[in-house]
This record gives C-alpha cells, structure tokens and sequence, in this order.
C-alpha cells in the first residue's frame, strides 16, 4: 500500500473516528385546505453540500395531522438538519408528491442521542407551499 493510500484511509478513518453524534427532534402539524393532512410523509435529512444528503428518519403524519419525527446523524462539523414534506394537497391529477423543504434552526441540533430541545414547526398549511414535482422519494 502507497504512503498517500495509507494517508487517504487514515485521514477519513480518523473524521469518522472524531465525529460527533447530534440529534435533531420535529413536531407540528399539516393541513391541507384547512383539514387535517392525514398519511403526509415527512423525512429527516442532514443536508450536505458536496454529497447527498443523509436520510436521519422517516415518518408519516396521524389522522389529525400530527407529526413528531427525530434523527441522530454522526458529522465532524455541526449538522445541517433540515426536514422535506411529501404531499398531494390541491392536486388535480395526483402524479407524484409536492416536495417542500424546512431548514432547521442550528439551536435545535442537540449534541449526543437524545433531543432536549425540539423545533415546533407549528401548523403548515400544504395548500400555501410553492409547489415542487418529486416522483422518486
């Protein structure tokens, strides 16, 4: 094995090795034209720049809307956490899913496995999202 092979896998070890564990936690609750969204999927990332993105969970709402998801992710820097909704609210012809896409403030990335602080999304309204075709989720 060459020096800079040797360098290359010790390099990437070692950022795995020193990574930390984080945690990201969500709740809220959709809504489609006022109604409850029931069976929306939402999905956990941490959003990385230069490669995918790293799925952290995956959850579908409660028949009133509800939804509580949470992901723990390894990552040297802080996580990028953001969470992606999947939806065919207002559809005419339901092709494929809307996609929308929620950054999370960086206060609610929790160090370690469990997530003391949670971000409230509140009640998101599907019907007032821009709308984005997704067919592969």
């Amino acid at each position: 094995m060459s020096l800079t092979t040797f360098a290359v896998i010790f390099a990437v070890f070692l950022a795995y090795a020193t990574a930390n564990k984080q945690t990201v936690a969500i709740e809220g609750r959709l809504t489609c034209e006022g109604r409850p969204a029931a069976g929306v999927k939402v999905k956990l990332y941490d959003h990385d720049t230069f490669t995918l993105d790293d799925k952290l969970a995956e959850t579908k709402t409660d028949h009133e809307g509800y939804f509580r998801i949470a992901g723990t992710g390894s990552e040297v820097s802080r996580l990028n956490a953001k969470f992606n909704i999947y939806h065919k609210c207002g559809m005419t012809v339901p092709l494929c899913d809307y996609k929308f896409s929620f950054a999370v403030p960086y206060d609610f990335v929790n160090t370690g496995t469990y997530a003391n602080k949670v971000y409230n999304a509140q009640t998101i309204e599907l019907s007032l999202l821009e709308k984005h075709r997704d067919c592969i989720n």
